[in-house]
């Protein structure tokens, strides 16, 4: 093994790090989350947190147990991924972004300083979240029992891309390859390809050929 752990990080029993690990100062890794009683997180002892080769976790972030982080990932500055998350190779999480619980993200995608990833969240493959976005998974803001029934975080599809400080409302799907534009506030499904801008987002026309991956 030939990973680095600062002597200020804080390392829970059972994490598994992989090799060429990066734990820098102040990090805390394999934490079981602490919940309110009020919290609709389910409470249970978690298995181990799991990171993948090459991966770096930086001064001051955060990682719960129960999460598995892939190869060559970057957990950036004060940022946090909390339990049951599932983060692919090469993903980067920027400065002070927060992943909620009971998300997953894909291969090769940013998320980037300050953005904030609610829990029950799909992001795929490939896919950029600008500083800032916000998403949100509850219609109701916490109140009505059916809320429980109903909560879902956005989904978006492969080599999508959300612009800075847009706002994903609960259960939108943005189709792959889409583009949300700045500041944009997504109350419905956006269709592959298309590129949506305003409060609320509309359809302005489709990503050019030369923008769309390979």
């Amino acid at each position: 093994m030939s990973s680095e752990i600062a002597p200020s990080a804080v390392v829970y029993p059972g994490t598994v790090i992989g090799d060429g690990c990066k734990i820098l100062d102040g990090a805390v890794i394999g934490k079981q989350p602490t919940l309110s009683p009020r919290s609709t997180a389910k409470s249970e002892e978690l298995s181990p947190l799991e990171l993948g080769p090459g991966t770096i976790v930086s001064t001051g972030a955060i990682v719960f147990a129960g999460t598995r982080i892939g190869a060559r990932a970057i957990v950036g500055d004060q940022a946090c991924v909390r339990e049951r998350c599932d983060v692919g190779d090469d993903v980067v999480i920027g400065r002070g972004a927060l992943v909620e619980n009971d998300t997953t993200i894909g291969a090769l995608t940013k998320v980037q300083a300050m953005a904030y990833i609610t829990a029950y969240s799909t992001i795929e493959d490939n896919v950029f979240i600008a500083p800032c976005v916000q998403t949100s998974n509850d219609n109701f803001m916490g109140r009505t029992e059916k809320r429980h029934a109903l909560r879902k975080g956005p989904t978006i599809r492969r080599g999508a891309r959300v612009g800075v400080g847009a706002v994903l409302c609960p259960a939108v799907e943005i189709g792959q390859e889409a583009f949300v534009g700045a500041g944009a506030v997504v109350v419905k499904d956006v269709p592959p390809r298309a590129v949506v801008v305003g409060n609320p987002a509309r359809v302005l026309r489709d990503v050019p050929s030369d923008e769309l991956l390979a």
